[in-house]
């Protein structure tokens, strides 16, 4: 997308900024910068949008599936201090 000079000019009498010609040129071709990487981003998101659509109907999310346990025993052995089942820390609050 791009953004003309008078867009820019509008832009920053709205956001009561002050830039010289110079400065004007300048933000002008910035701006339109961004807005052709955004249009960018969402030719992407758009992609990956319909990727994920499956005409056939089948769930392409996979089961949660449990891997490894730990036992809290094993994790409080690395604990620097402790008390009982839990993580002993210093107080935060007075």
């Amino acid at each position: 997308m791009k953004i003309t000079k008078e867009e820019t000019e509008k832009l920053a009498k709205l956001a009561r900024l002050k830039f010289s010609e110079k400065e004007i040129e300048k933000m002008t071709l910035e701006m339109s910068g961004i807005l052709n990487y955004v249009d960018q981003l969402k030719e992407v998101d758009e992609k990956i949008s319909s990727a994920l659509i499956d005409p056939d109907g089948i769930n392409l999310t996979r089961n949660d599936v449990v891997d490894v346990t730990i036992q809290p025993e094993e994790l409080l052995q690395s604990a620097p201090d402790r008390e009982g089942n839990f993580y002993k820390v210093k107080s935060v609050l007075d």
